[in-house]
């Protein structure tokens, strides 16, 4: 080394050295992952998408500020793996942090009222500075953009204003889910095809808008009337059907049966009983009836059954009641209605992962039955305070003048929406005729008695899961919100505060993208962070060998590395 010093050149040499090495490490970068479950290692499927990108990706994440330490943390785990991502194709992804205040540039708009219109989801918080508190509305969210084509990604589903370290723990290992399948979305020039089944009394009007503008995004969205189409073509990748009121005939329920046996995935949003809110405008109780919609034969083959009756919980979204006043100047309070439940759900699945909260309306129960090579997995349950009243039932206003006696609601875990999973049987194995089998034959589609390939069906006791309120004043709402609510939460009215927004929507997409992402994709929602605690009755037996190991042994280490420096040192130079 000295002798460079002293070359002509020498500390040229070893500035073009310095440079060189800086250059290298800033464009090749090593990361051993030490973590059980490879928690800095991104899967092949990742790898592979981002690799394959033929156009960069522009990410803007919009968590850049002084948040507390939940919000904090969240935004520099955000940080690490977007540079995971830069990695493996540092052209093709480009990525800047954002503070949703500022403004867009060549515009007077906020970024925080783009993300609004977009169905960005804020939470509020009070945050502390030098003059006292200030509230700031925060967006858990990034927008991913490619080529003229973009869409959010939400980096954490909750309305909570503390996250605590397990949902931190989530909301991290669904990052890379969350991030890769939407890039794969957005590069994909083919999108998936989406059936909305019509010819059943299937609503068409504005209560579907939500559906339709969150679905058009990523998707390639149409109609679909069963009644007089002859069969449901391969090319429809899933079919939905919400909220029939018309009964189904057998030939219809032939063209469901064998569109699942040929590799169909269809999403089942039914409400057993007739049972509407409406009807409680005009008179202040109504009775609750079996809608017959001749599907109990073809669900009970797959695997469920969605019985004939109402889940009642005390975890249940908010109605305006009249509590007092006249009749020209009423009074009314918000008051919970337990035919509203709200449901959190219990599941690890990827679906559920973060999931927030969803609002139902006049809910059933499920049960699940036998069914040979099919898997069952429960999305949505009641809370541990529900109950079931049997059919035909009496609701009535007047339920809400008294408190819900709490021993009626012991109920727990009352399935109301289940995922299916596997190799299913038809309905019509061994009782189809043979003409009606040579009509099969004859438009390209013949009859199978079972699915020879796995196939994917969810089935959830309630319509109005998916469809959305309107008001004159705002239009339509997002999926799940009640309108009522919704006009206190944006009057800042004080009882809105408490009301936050419903995870409807969310719970829709994600059972879209299950049915239609790739398989390596989907693989890589199921990573699971563990948060691995200390052990108590270990630290205070062990406290004083560990406060040893920790503070003196690193001393300990440091001076007899010293001591045999200097000894080397001494016998080198003592010749």
């Amino acid at each position: 080394m000295k002798k460079i010093f002293y070359q002509k050149y020498g500390w040229l040499a070893l500035l073009v050295l310095l440079i060189a090495v800086n250059f290298i490490a800033a464009k090749f970068h090593y990361l051993a992952d030490l973590t059980k479950e490879k928690r800095y290692t991104l899967s092949n499927a990742t790898r592979q998408t981002i690799q394959q990108l033929q156009e960069p990706v522009y990410i803007d994440v919009f968590l850049k500020g002084d948040f507390p330490a939940g919000f904090k943390k969240l935004s520099n785990s955000t940080l690490e793996f977007l540079q995971l991502l830069k990695d493996v194709n540092s052209s093709k992804i480009i990525y800047r942090f954002i503070t949703p205040e500022e403004d867009i540039p060549g515009t007077t708009k906020k970024y925080a009222d783009s993300l609004q219109a977009l169905g960005a989801s804020p939470i509020n918080l009070s945050v502390q500075i030098k003059g006292g508190q200030k509230q700031q509305m925060i967006y858990p969210v990034a927008l991913a953009k490619y080529k003229d084509r973009f869409s959010l990604i939400e980096l954490y589903s909750g309305a909570k204003r503390i996250i605590t370290q397990d949902e931190i723990n989530n909301a991290e290992a669904t990052m890379e889910y969350q991030f890769v399948k939407t890039i794969d979305e957005l590069s994909s020039e083919k999108k998936p095809v989406i059936a909305y089944a019509t010819g059943n009394g299937e609503p068409t009007g504005p209560e579907t808008f939500d559906f339709r503008q969150a679905v058009q995004q990523r998707y390639r969205l149409n109609t679909f009337d069963l009644s007089q189409q002859k069969f449901i073509s391969p090319d429809i990748d899933v079919l939905i059907i919400t909220k029939p009121t018309i009964q189904f005939t057998d030939e219809e329920k032939l063209k469901l049966d064998q569109y699942v046996m040929h590799g169909g995935k269809i999403i089942f949003l039914v409400d057993a009983l007739v049972a509407e809110q409406d009807s409680l405008q005009f008179k202040p109780e109504t009775i609750a009836y079996d809608r017959n919609l001749n599907l109990a034969d073809l669900l009970f083959r797959y695997g469920v059954r969605i019985n004939p009756d109402l889940v009642m919980d005390l975890q249940c979204d908010f109605l305006p009641f009249r509590v007092g006043g006249s009749n020209e100047n009423p009074q009314f309070e918000f008051l919970r209605w337990n035919y509203y439940p709200v449901f959190q759900s219990r599941s690890t699945h990827i679906i559920n992962r973060n999931l927030g909260l969803v609002c139902s309306r006049f809910v059933n129960s499920i049960d699940t039955v036998s069914a040979e090579n099919v898997k069952k997995t429960i999305l949505l349950s009641s809370s541990p305070n529900s109950r079931i009243i049997s059919t035909p039932a009496l609701i009535s206003l007047n339920e809400n003048k008294i408190t819900p006696e709490d021993s009626k609601f012991k109920s727990d875990n009352i399935p109301v929406a289940v995922l299916l999973e596997g190799k299913f049987t038809s309905l019509y194995r061994n009782r189809l005729g043979v003409a009606a089998k040579d009509s099969l034959q004859k438009l390209g589609l013949p009859f199978k008695e079972s699915s020879e390939e796995n196939s994917k069906i969810i089935v959830v006791a309630d319509g109005d899961i998916m469809l959305n309120d309107f008001t004159q004043a705002t239009g339509p709402l997002y999926m799940g919100w009640n309108k009522y609510t919704y006009q206190a939460y944006q009057n800042g009215d004080e009882a809105g505060k408490y009301f936050i927004p419903y995870a409807n929507r969310n719970f829709i997409l994600n059972c879209l993208e299950y049915f239609t992402n790739k398989p390596g994709i989907i693989e890589t929602g199921n990573k699971q962070i563990i948060l691995r605690m200390l052990d108590p009755k270990k630290i205070n037996l062990q406290r004083s060998l560990w406060l040893l190991v920790n503070i003196a042994l690193p001393v300990l280490l440091i001076i007899l590395f010293g001591l045999a420096y200097q000894r080397i040192r001494k016998n080198r130079y003592s010749r």
